[in-house]
C-alpha cells in the first residue's frame, strides 16, 4: 500500500492535537465514514426520525453521525443486551429485536406512530431473524425487508452494511449465489430509495476528522474503542466475535502509551 500514500493518506494539522484525540481519529480509517455514508445516504437531515439497524462499531457510527446531521431522534435496533446497552448509554434510544414485539410496534412505544423518516442497514447478509426463536438463525434480507416496513413513503433506506455476490455457508441455494428474498414490491409501492456499495471515504475524511478536532463528535466513546498490544489482538478478535460493544484498535509499536 506504500506507492498509495500520496494518494490516501489523510493529513492531520497538529501533531499534538491530533495524538490527544488519537482514539477518535483512529475510526476515520473505516467505521466513521462507513456510518456517515450510511446515514447520508440514507438523506438524513435536521429533524428527522432515523433507525439504524445493528448496534456494532458502524451502527453505532451510522447512529453518531446522524446525530451530527441534525436527527431529531436516532433508534438503534439490536439482538444484544449488551450492545443495547451501551447504545443507550450513549443516548440513542433503542428497540429489542430479540422480543417477540414485532419492530413498527417498538417504533411506535417510542414516536407515537410506527414509521421512521429514514433508516440504515448496518448489518449485511450476516442477519439474524427477529424475535427470540428467529434471532439464532440466519436470515440476510431480514434487514431490508424490515426497514422497507417501517420508512414512510418516498423515504430512503442507507444500505453500509455489506452485502455479497456469494455465500457458500448460507442457509439456502439461491442465497449462496447472493440472492435474497427482498419484498422489493413493498419497496416499490412505498418510493423509496436504495444505496449501497462501499464507502468512499476520502470523500468524508476531512470533514469528519474537523469534527472529531472540534468535539463535535466524540466517535471512540460511542463505539468503545480499547487500545490493545498486538499480543493482545487474538483476545480482541474473540471478544468481538463474542459480541462485546467496542471498537479494538491495535497499537503494536505503542505509539498511543508514548502520546
Amino acid at each position: 500500500m506504500v506507492p498509495y500514500a500520496d494518494f490516501n493518506l489523510l493529513r492531520l494539522p497538529n501533531r499534538d492535537a491530533a495524538m490527544e484525540k488519537i482514539r477518535d481519529l483512529t475510526c476515520l480509517s473505516d467505521i466513521l465514514p462507513t456510518g456517515y455514508h450510511g446515514a447520508v445516504t440514507a438523506g438524513v437531515g435536521p429533524g428527522s426520525t432515523v433507525y439504524i439497524a445493528g448496534a456494532g462499531p458502524v451502527g453505532l457510527a451510522a447512529a453518531a453521525s446522524a446525530r451530527l446531521l441534525g436527527a431529531a431522534v436516532v433508534i438503534v435496533g439490536d439482538v444484544n443486551p449488551t450492545r443495547l446497552a451501551h447504545a443507550k448509554a450513549q443516548g440513542f434510544e433503542i428497540v429489542d429485536l430479540s422480543r417477540d414485539t414485532p419492530l413498527h410496534e417498538q417504533i411506535t412505544d417510542l414516536l407515537g406512530e410506527p414509521e421512521v423518516d429514514c433508516a440504515v442497514d448496518a448489518v449485511g447478509f450476516e442477519a439474524r431473524g427477529h424475535g427470540h426463536s428467529g434471532s439464532q438463525h440466519e436470515a440476510p434480507a431480514t434487514v431490508l425487508n424490515s426497514l422497507m416496513g417501517v420508512v414512510r413513503v418516498a423515504g430512503k433506506i442507507g444500505i453500509p452494511g455489506l452485502y455479497v455476490t456469494e455465500d457458500p455457508g448460507a442457509v439456502d441455494a439461491a442465497a449462496k449465489q447472493g440472492s435474497l428474498s427482498i419484498r422489493f414490491g413493498l419497496g416499490w409501492a412505498k418510493s423509496h430509495s436504495f444505496h449501497t456499495g462501499q464507502t468512499p471515504v476520502m470523500k468524508y475524511n476531512r470533514q469528519l476528522m474537523q469534527a472529531i478536532m472540534w468535539d463535535r463528535i466524540k466517535i471512540a466513546d460511542i463505539v468503545g474503542v480499547e487500545v490493545i498490544t498486538l499480543d493482545d489482538a487474538p483476545k480482541g478478535y474473540g471478544e468481538f466475535d463474542a459480541g462485546v460493544p467496542k471498537k479494538f484498535v491495535i497499537d503494536p509499536h505503542n505509539l498511543f502509551r508514548a502520546a
